[in-house]
């Protein structure tokens, strides 16, 4: 079994900073420098945030295989979930269908999943122009290595908020979030 940070504490104080920064400002790019290698095909920066986030009190769903399930399970204790109970899920693949996962409520919206989603690439470059709480104007953001129709299976969701779920797009180690109050427009 592959290890998982080198220094747990310090490798889950930088992945946590990181990814919290992410969310505060959407279409940011940050590097896990501290991501462990993991089996494949979870790269490192989901596999830094799953250990960074996931515990015995967080379900967990992911599609990558029973290596990674071990691996996860011998590393976080995070408990094993179906699709639409899970409160983090990591998509190796393709993106789940959105609307089937976790929502939350009006009344507990923080019930929500949490998707950590694999992506080929992330750029500051024109792709995506996204707005939302935490932009000052606008920024760009490319992402390579999604389904054509991603961004208007997540658009779909923005008439449910407060309820919706929270995604961090994961390429090798570099991280990119997208909250659910983020509105994305293709460019």
């Amino acid at each position: 079994m592959t290890p998982g940070f080198a220094n747990p504490v310090l490798g889950a104080q930088s992945s946590f900073r990181a990814v919290l920064y992410t969310l505060s400002h959407p279409g940011s790019i940050r590097e896990l420098k501290d991501a462990p290698h993991a089996p494949a095909p979870l790269n490192p920066a989901a596999a830094a945030l799953a250990l960074a986030l996931c515990d015995a009190d967080t379900s967990l769903w992911q599609d990558g295989g029973s290596a990674i399930a071990e691996w996860l399970r011998f590393h976080t204790g995070a408990p094993p979930a179906p699709l639409h109970e899970a409160r983090f899920l990591i998509a190796t693949g393709a993106a789940p269908p959105l609307a089937s996962l976790a929502l939350g409520s009006d009344e507990a919206p923080q019930d929500g999943a949490t998707l950590f989603l694999q992506v080929a690439a992330l750029e500051a470059a024109p792709g995506w122009r996204l707005t939302g709480p935490g932009i000052e104007i606008a920024t760009d953001l490319r992402v390579t290595g999604l389904a054509p129709g991603f961004a208007a299976q997540r658009a779909a969701l923005a008439s449910l908020f407060p309820r919706g779920i929270d995604i961090v797009l994961c390429a090798g180690s570099m991280i990119a979030a997208l909250p659910r109050t983020t509105r994305i427009e293709v460019t």
